[in-house]
């Protein structure tokens, strides 16, 4: 087990551009014309947030208590955003600035159905390989989120965490497009948890050759979030009810209080909920259900990083959307008292952390 105090975040950094669609797209996108594609959507609304991966992860671990590292590139126009996240309890000291490009950013149209078309501009994100897990002291990062970013940093992140026996989770979510086969499995090999939505898993099936049970062979735990069904989670090992030998977990979805407002950044605030909980010393099942209520705390808001709860208000939600309260023990620690990882700040009290335990 790795003994450190760091849980470091890597991805992307961005501003994200958020516009409002009013009605459906597949009343405008002919299904036999696809291979012609050419269509434009007039928007109703359109809104400048903070974005990018890295951020998003980050901000929720803040809000749990967790003070991440947040290992990520952004450019000239990046000081403000990232002054004002050191301000909500992220270590900023890591995230470099490089004066000669711009910021990554992100251009998402949502429809009426939460449907979402997108475009990414890398900008400084193209930059991610110039950081190098070896600047961090020996033994000192407990943990590390490998998410999208620059491709060949996120290769060449997976092989230095592997090689320094750092634990990681690998995140390839929206870029599993750009990644084939081999470097999916480069990623996951080795990783402590697998995880992403059910369309980027069709796509790491497809470019892998694996299936899905094949794939919770291959990593100690794997994470699938299904929209309204909720996440499922397969762990390696244990009582077998699903192929491959792999234990379920199945995570309901949580309660919305108020009309979906915006998907963007629902899955990041997922990750948050669930790996805090761990941190923490949560099962898996209460760990994805707090998952699934940041997640929904997010899709209420417009902007990723627009939303800051409190843990109290979690736990309403939690006791709202499962039918009855955490137990007092699993929100002590939760809250910081007498779990695993300490109080707040990264990975504090004796220092060991593990994913798995």
């Amino acid at each position: 087990m790795n003994v450190g105090s760091k849980v470091v975040v890597t991805g992307s950094v961005a501003f994200d551009y958020l516009m409002r669609f009013p009605g459906k797209f597949q009343d405008v996108v002919v299904p036999d014309r696809m291979h012609r594609l050419s269509v434009s959507f007039l928007v109703d609304e359109m809104r400048r947030v903070r974005g990018g991966v890295a951020p998003n992860i980050a901000y929720g671990l803040a809000l749990f208590g967790v003070t991440p590292s947040i290992f990520a590139t952004a450019g000239q126009d990046a000081a403000d955003y990232r002054a004002w996240l050191g301000e909500q309890g992220c270590d900023v000291s890591d995230m470099k600035l490089c004066d000669d490009v711009f910021t990554a950013s992100f251009f998402v149209s949502t429809d009426e159905e939460q449907n979402q078309i997108a475009t990414f501009y890398a900008g400084a994100m193209a930059r991610a390989s110039e950081l190098t897990f070896r600047s961090f002291a020996p033994g000192s990062v407990a943990l590390a989120l490998i998410c999208p970013s620059d491709p060949a940093a996120m290769r060449q992140h997976a092989n230095e965490c592997r090689e320094l026996g750092i634990p990681w989770v690998y995140d390839p979510s929206q870029q599993v497009a750009r990644l084939d086969g081999a470097d999916l499995m480069d990623g996951l090999d080795g990783a402590a948890m697998l995880i992403g939505n059910e369309y980027e898993f069709g796509i790491i099936e497809k470019n892998t050759g694996l299936s899905e049970a094949e794939l919770a062979a291959k990593v100690p735990v794997l994470v699938i979030t299904r929209g309204e069904e909720g996440a499922t989670i397969a762990l390696r090992g244990g009582s077998s009810d699903e192929p491959g030998g792999a234990r379920a977990v199945r995570i309901p979805p949580a309660r919305l209080r108020s009309a979906a407002i915006d998907p963007t950044g629902v899955g990041d605030a997922f990750r948050s909920g669930l790996v805090a909980s761990r941190l923490r010393g949560l099962p898996w099942e209460e760990a994805g259900r707090i998952g699934a209520v940041a997640a929904v705390l997010c899709l209420e808001t417009l902007g990723p990083q627009a939303k800051r709860w409190t843990l109290e208000e979690l736990l309403e939600r939690y006791a709202e959307s499962f039918g009855g309260p955490l137990s007092e023990t699993l929100a002590g620690r939760l809250r910081g008292a007498g779990n695993p990882g300490g109080g707040g700040g990264s990975v504090r009290g004796s220092g060991r952390f593990s994913l798995l335990d």
